[in-house]
């Protein structure tokens, strides 16, 4: 799974790609709960959540939980 982008600040759009995504229960930044929209079975959008810090996003499917490939980084 990955993000576009991979870094950025609280409030920033963000695109999660990957596969069997639908059906998608939360989504979290380093464990900070977002709000999210599964646009399709390979798109997730959603913002990066106040309280957010640097490290992986994580989605829970029914399939179970996808993390990022690499972390997301956080900019002030």
């Amino acid at each position: 799974m990955e993000t576009k982008p991979t870094s950025g600040k609280v409030g920033v759009a963000v695109k999660i790609l990957g596969t069997n995504l639908t059906g998608a229960t939360s989504v979290t930044f380093n464990g900070t709960a977002a709000t999210f929209a599964v646009v399709s079975s390979s798109e997730i959008t959603t913002t990066v959540p106040t309280g957010a810090t640097t490290g992986k996003v994580k989605v829970t499917t029914p399939h179970g939980t996808l993390s990022s490939n690499v972390p997301f980084r956080m900019v002030p």
